[in-house]
């Protein structure tokens, strides 16, 4: 990587998502400092044979606006309606006039950890009970995961690099650091990146709940998912999408963007370690840590506020707490940290993404938002985890970390843009 990788800089100039929590980054970023819980009883299927009876949907959402025609909804799964429609919103978010740039110049990384599970299950139950000649000739277009990524690059004649991550709950955190890294070295000058995600199917509620993954707090949704406490037991599954707009900074510049933040470092590891658990001591993820500070040519002291994954899982949480610990040493106690996936519920594939979306707000606010439910601490987790309340803070630098089955470590540094 000659100087010239290195001069290039790139910026946040556009948000846009679909949570349980809002449909753009505004009123998400308003109920996430407003301490306000996505989390209810699943209302999408009959819910009750199931041991997890809870989850962030999306409720009241209508792909429509983001897509050409009704009939182009019709031809595709709900996560990709979800992406299509967050790259829509951070397209009009970031001002871009897509008449006026070069096209070969934007692309997307849209990722999605399971893809079109929707369709998947709709299609086999057509399957066993009508035979194979009425499965839809859609039905494999709806359902790979690179889907959402190549439609919603269709839908705008964004004809850049393109592809799909896939590295379950680390994927949109991959997503963006790729993405980076394609302006960095100038193979394009903008980057749609993101993840997408919709998995609150009978079938993928009743995967993640026999590995006994997920919270069973039915009777108490909005403090089911609670990172950090001593009390949790398990994720809450979300569902939705964010996608940022990162761009070369001259090519920002030259437009007049509203640039969020700057995005300037990208780390990426494997533990090596096991299926589905993270490192016992989070030592893939502390190097991953390691090699965002590095790239981003910062000290550990520099970084103001962590971003957790988090997830309210018994073992995670404890893991990624440790290796706050090992890699910050002092200055890991002065650090603001939080998890959002109290509020969020656990978006897998498009965790990431929404937490970044997250971050941009932070630091264009100068606000911390905060890990809700915390109300019993575990021991094991003894930092500054923002506990319940959003707080004023000085906010230049910031981390924001995903992990993902599979060993996937992948972290993002971003810092408030100086000119």
């Amino acid at each position: 990587m000659g100087s010239n990788w290195s001069d290039r800089r790139v910026v946040v100039t556009g948000l846009g998502c679909a949570s349980s929590l809002g449909l753009d980054a505004d009123p998400l970023w308003k109920n996430i400092i407003a301490g306000k819980c996505g989390v209810s009883r699943v209302e999408n299927f009959d819910i009750s044979a199931y041991d997890c009876q809870i989850a962030a949907e999306v409720k009241n959402f209508d792909p429509t606006p983001a897509f050409p025609s009704p009939k182009e909804v019709r031809r595709t799964d709900r996560f990709t309606h979800f992406g299509v429609y967050a790259g829509w919103g951070a397209l009009k978010d970031s001002g871009l006039d897509l008449g006026r740039v070069d096209l070969t110049q934007v692309g997307v990384f849209l990722g999605s950890g399971i893809g079109g599970l929707y369709t998947t299950e709709e299609q086999h139950k057509i399957l066993l009970n009508k035979g194979p000649g009425r499965v839809s000739p859609f039905m494999i277009p709806m359902l790979i995961l690179n889907m959402a990524s190549g439609l919603l690059a269709l839908y705008h004649g964004l004809k850049g690099p393109n592809f799909a991550t896939c590295s379950a709950c680390a994927t949109s955190t991959h997503a963006l650091g790729e993405a980076w890294a394609v302006i960095k070295r100038g193979d394009a000058q903008v980057m749609l990146a993101g993840g997408t995600e919709a998995t609150i199917v009978p079938l993928g509620m009743a995967g993640f709940a026999a590995m006994r993954a997920m919270s069973t707090r039915n009777q108490d949704p909005l403090h089911s998912s609670r990172p950090f406490d001593k009390d949790r037991d398990g994720f809450v599954m979300g569902e939705g999408a964010a996608v940022l707009v990162l761009e070369e900074l001259e090519h920002a510049r030259a437009r007049g963007a509203r640039i969020y933040c700057e995005v300037v470092g990208y780390g990426n590891t494997c533990d090596a370690s096991h299926m589905t658990a993270p490192d016992p001591e989070g030592e893939g993820a502390g190097r991953a840590m390691h090699m965002a500070l590095r790239h981003a040519g910062l000290p550990t002291e520099a970084v103001d506020y962590v971003n957790c994954h988090a997830t309210s899982t018994p073992v995670g949480d404890v893991c990624e707490s440790q290796m706050l610990k090992h890699v910050f040493g002092d200055h890991a106690r002065k650090m603001a940290i939080s998890s959002t996936k109290g509020a969020t519920g656990h978006m897998l594939g498009a965790a990431g993404a929404i937490e970044m979306v997250i971050c941009c707000k932070a630091v264009e606010a100068q606000v911390i938002p905060p890990t809700i439910n915390l109300e019993n601490p575990d021991p094991a987790c003894d930092l500054d985890y923002t506990a319940h309340t959003a707080r004023e803070r000085k906010l230049d630098v910031f981390a924001n970390n995903s992990f993902g089955f599979g060993g996937h470590n992948a972290i993002v540094i971003g810092r408030k843009f100086q000119g």
